[in-house]
């Protein structure tokens, strides 16, 4: 059982500068995130003209982003539990410099095989830092605005995409090497952890359950509390979230939601380049320039998306947003692949597309984050948006295939992105119950267990 928890209103200046910095820091961390991301989407195939020959198979760069995606996970889904039992701000700082580390050491990659090494293992930091920074910035919003302060959280990740997209057109002189610019700048959030270091702090509710958790484990230690709730407090943050039937449907439904928003959102970003391309050919002197014009519309739109999402969310309710936004999706991504004949029509349905399919995205940070208590709510949002990333990374190694079964970009689009959201339209009916303006759950206090077994004592 639960209750709610409300947010401390004796927060002293340093803490409430502390949240301040950890929304930052978990802000730029995100946004590099997104970098990341869209920088390996946009150099991947130059990679392989580099490192392995230009007649070299498309799998080549499937395997690239697959790998990506699936170490994201796998550190995605660490980094909750960590960040339940260590705390949000040492697996930001930790995540962080791990993949400052790598990304940087991606830049000097000697052959394909060392380089999709470094890929998982930049992947894993990748991942970790999610979970930290997105627990966080929820565990320190005010209830009413949680859904807009969590939006600006998940907008970094688009800012990132223009980021990545901006300086891809200022490194790339046409020379073979130049995807390595592209890895090397990822050694800048390295920098972010004396920030995050120096100023951020851990939220006051997190604090407080691990006062709890330190306090009950000497408790059970000496023998004076050895009651069942003491034992189920104490485990594994992953054993508490499948042990209790609530939270264990509540993952299943949100994580059937998160697939619907990853394939769909899969299916329509990383063809959107190469379908512009093919639409943009004999009909513009600079194609290059013209598809990332469309990149930049489809991104520009989506940062939008996720901040008007956050907003209604806050005004409307959680759940008929998620709806609109899947219905939205739906209806949109045929138009995206098949209407656009011009650079102009191309730019047009890629914003109206995206401020939907990457603006739809907020949810999977705000709505997980409010149906777990504090000291599994990492470990329940890194599962639902994580596990969904295994079957996204299949699809991207086996991107090439899907195109050609369906006979062209845009009819693989149109059928996978559907689906895609047509799950999501499905799933958002029996997600779980309507959120908005209340306090995040708690655990039971440590008071009702201790008091529970000093009763059964007497």
């Amino acid at each position: 059982m639960t209750h709610t928890l409300t947010p401390p209103n004796t927060e002293t200046p340093e803490q409430r500068n502390g949240g301040r910095h950890a929304f930052a820091g978990a802000y730029l961390g995100w946004m590099f995130d997104g970098y990341e991301t869209f920088a390996t989407v946009l150099v991947a195939s130059f990679v392989v003209n580099d490192l392995v020959g230009k007649d070299a198979s498309p799998y080549y760069v499937g395997a690239i982003l697959a790998i990506t995606l699936l170490s994201w996970a796998i550190g995605g889904l660490a980094s909750g539990v960590l960040a339940d039992r260590f705390g949000r701000r040492k697996v930001m700082i930790v995540s962080n410099l791990w993949y400052a580390i790598c990304a940087g050491l991606t830049a000097l990659a000697p052959s394909y095989g060392v380089l999709l090494v470094l890929r998982f293992l930049t992947g894993l930091g990748m991942g970790a830092e999610w979970g930290g920074g997105s627990s966080l910035v929820a565990e320190t919003a005010p209830p009413r605005r949680r859904g807009l302060r969590l939006a600006f959280l998940q907008s970094g990740f688009g800012i990132g995409f223009l980021i990545a997209t901006g300086v891809w057109q200022l490194v790339n002189q046409g020379n073979p090497g130049d995807w390595r610019w592209m890895y090397a700048l990822g050694v800048v959030p390295a920098l972010l952890v004396l920030y995050i270091r120096r100023l951020a702090s851990d939220s006051p509710l997190w604090v407080k359950v691990d006062q709890q958790r330190r306090a009950l484990t000497e408790a059970v230690s000496s023998g004076s509390v050895s009651s069942a709730k003491a034992a189920e407090f104490l485990k594994p943050s992953i054993s508490q979230v499948f042990s209790h039937p609530v939270y264990r449907r509540r993952v299943l439904m949100l994580t059937l939601g998160a697939l619907a928003s990853m394939i769909g959102w899969w299916a329509v970003s990383t063809w959107i380049p190469a379908y512009a391309r093919s639409i943009l050919v004999g009909t513009t002197d600079d194609v290059p320039s013209a598809v990332t014009l469309v990149v930049l519309a489809y991104n520009a739109a989506g940062i939008v998306g996720y901040l008007v999402n956050g907003w209604l969310a806050d005004l409307v309710g959680r759940k008929p947003v998620i709806f609109t936004f899947f219905v939205a999706s739906v209806a949109l991504t045929p138009c995206m692949f098949l209407i656009p004949d011009s650079k102009g029509s191309l730019i047009f349905w890629a914003a109206v597309n995206g401020f939907f399919t990457l603006g739809q995205m907020t949810w999977l940070a705000l709505y997980p984050s409010e149906l777990f208590p504090t000291n599994v709510r990492a470990t329940g949002m890194t599962l639902v948006f994580n596990l969904a990333r295994f079957p996204a990374a299949i699809g991207a190694l086996i991107s090439a295939s899907l195109i050609t079964t369906f006979g062209s970009i845009s009819d693989a689009a149109i059928v996978i992105g559907c689906a895609g959201y047509g799950l999501g339209v499905i799933v958002a009916l029996f997600l779980g119950p309507e959120t908005r303006g209340t306090n995040l759950p708690a655990p039971v206090d440590i008071a009702e267990i201790t008091s529970t077994e000093e009763g059964a004592q007497r």
